[in-house]
């Protein structure tokens, strides 16, 4: 019996599967990639330029964190460089499913001697109390990719979110910051990452009436 072709997966990917199993088993099936629609890009600049500013604080905290989270910046910079870099990454391998997993960290904590995936967020507004829940999946793989990479991790990690206050003379806009707790559950993390992976090799899934992306598929 031959090889099953091997299946890679982004934390990203995994969020369409949420989305609309059917586009996602289209996409990884090679029939057609699911349309991106409009995407904001300012979103990825301010990512950008707060990797920078993070980065001044290695094995320490930016001030206006002190006292709001636990822990410290991780100090190794290199080891974080990979991390972030498409090309690395963290990656699960599952040999068995012959499929791997990947995810790209914004920054990571260090809390003891153990590991907080810790990820930036752009809003246009302050965050409801709920707001974590659109990232939760995000943090369970990252803590399930740092777990699986042999770094001991914490049962929590962080999100940052940076969203727009006022706007001052000569265009500057302050911006509030909004630091929340979040628990992981990197068994979720796996279980999610298997039932993507068994979808994209099983059937085709129905067309789901609530997304504009399945009705394009005739």
């Amino acid at each position: 019996m031959a090889s099953e072709k091997k299946i890679s997966l982004s934390a990203s990917a995994l969020s369409v599967y949420r989305d609309c199993p059917r586009c996602f088993w289209l996409e990884h099936n090679g029939v057609r990639k699911r349309p991106e629609g409009i995407r904001a890009t300012l979103p990825n600049g301010v990512d950008a330029v707060l990797k920078k500013y993070f980065d001044r604080y290695r094995g320490s905290l930016p001030p206006e964190l002190k006292g709001r989270i636990e822990g410290r910046l991780i100090d190794d910079q290199a080891l974080l460089d990979s991390w972030r870099d498409r090309w690395k990454g963290l990656v699960y391998e599952d040999p068995f499913l012959t499929a791997r997993l990947k995810g790209l960290l914004d920054d990571c904590l260090m809390v003891g001697e153990r590991y907080a995936p810790l990820d930036y967020k752009t809003k246009g507004r302050s965050p409801t109390e709920d707001a974590h829940k659109w990232n939760q999946d995000q943090l369970d793989i990252y803590s399930m990719l740092l777990e699986t990479n042999g770094y001991k991790t914490t049962d929590f990690g962080y999100l940052i979110f940076y969203h727009p206050v006022v706007a001052h003379e000569g265009g500057m806009i302050e911006f509030g910051i909004t630091p929340r707790k979040v628990a992981t559950d990197k068994r979720a993390a796996l279980s999610l990452f298997e039932r993507a992976v068994g979808l994209i090799r099983g059937p085709e899934p129905p067309r789901d009436p609530a997304c504009e992306y399945c009705g394009l598929n005739v």
